[in-house]
């Protein structure tokens, strides 16, 4: 059984071809459709390697998320980047300070999605 790698997406094609490239890779991937059902997840998967997010979602956009499971200490190891469509300056900042380790943007090439989740799960 590979990592687990937890895919937050509202987007159901963008978790498709993320999951997709991941199990290629020998990784299991869980799914959530916003921010609230992603941190849901996280808390109950105290297992998972490494978390993939977007930032715009309904309910709760992955910006909360990050900050939210930085305050309740879930993120001091547990690896998260954001793949968006975004690529301002100052919400990449934001995700820093809450702890993204780094920032994607889409359309993402799945090589380099791979490789990245392979050196921060060190798999």
């Amino acid at each position: 059984m590979g990592k687990k790698v937890i895919v937050v997406d509202d987007a159901a094609t963008v978790r498709q071809q993320v999951g997709m490239a991941l199990k290629q890779a020998g990784y299991d991937v869980l799914e959530a459709t916003d921010g609230q059902e992603g941190k849901t997840l996280i808390d109950k998967t105290p297992d998972a390697a490494m978390v993939i997010c977007d930032v715009n979602m309904p309910r709760m956009n992955g910006l909360e998320m990050l900050e939210a499971l930085k305050q309740s200490g879930r993120l001091a190891k547990l690896p998260v980047i954001m793949l968006t469509t975004e690529g301002q300056p100052q919400l990449m900042q934001r995700a820093k300070a809450a702890g993204a380790k780094g920032w994607m943007v889409k359309p993402f090439k799945a090589n380099l999605l791979v490789a990245t989740v392979q050196k921060l799960t060190g798999a």
